[in-house]
């Protein structure tokens, strides 16, 4: 199996044009790990100077040292080649719909303005597949949102149980499996690790 993934990518290799483009690349499954494949993106994006934007649906705002994620805290010390912006206090099952629903609508007003901005070359949709499997948005309205984007511009989508739909549009999928985790041990979430 392998080797015939390394012959069909050599192979695809030879026939491929020097084209640069925007490309869609797809985190997901219920491995841990699919924002920060996200975030080592960025890194890299913002160590060649340029841009990234990231949403981040169903997690906290960095207000206070409790608060936010590690990831949004420390992109903020690159200034303005990242702009983090985090929507909602973590999706839960105790947590109001219509006040998800309406966290979702503020954050995706702000994808479709960083998936317009040029001068984004990265824009990140933390948990988007969240958003789309509860249906608070539409898979038809997040793809038209990616196919008006900037030619050159990429986009990374994260989150469990990505839609067919967006795998199917997406230039690259990886989907993480969870093989062994603390928390069946009794470990909690920690700070750095998994926040």
């Amino acid at each position: 199996m392998e080797k015939g993934l390394k012959m069909r990518g050599m192979a695809s290799r030879e026939r491929v044009t020097k084209k640069k483009q925007g490309l869609i690349l797809v985190m997901t499954g219920d491995g841990k790990g699919k924002t920060t494949a996200a975030m080592g993106s960025a890194l890299r994006m913002i160590g060649h100077g340029k841009k990234v934007g990231m949403v981040q649906f169903f997690k906290p705002e960095a207000g206070s040292e409790e608060r936010g994620t590690g990831e949004t805290k420390a992109m903020k010390k690159f200034g303005s080649l990242f702009r983090g912006l985090s929507f909602g206090g973590g999706f839960t099952w105790k947590t109001d719909r219509e006040e998800n629903a309406r966290a979702v609508r503020k954050a995706w007003k702000k994808c479709c303005q960083l998936l317009r901005d040029s001068r984004c070359s990265l824009v990140i949709l933390d948990e988007i597949h969240i958003v789309l499997r509860h249906k608070f948005l539409k898979v038809s309205e997040v793809i038209e949102a990616l196919k008006r984007r900037p030619a050159l511009q990429h986009a990374i989508l994260t989150g469990r149980s990505a839609p067919r739909a967006i795998l199917r549009m997406a230039d690259l999928v990886t989907e993480m499996r969870c093989v062994k985790h603390p928390f069946e041990r009794g470990i909690p979430a920690q700070a750095g690790i998994e926040f």
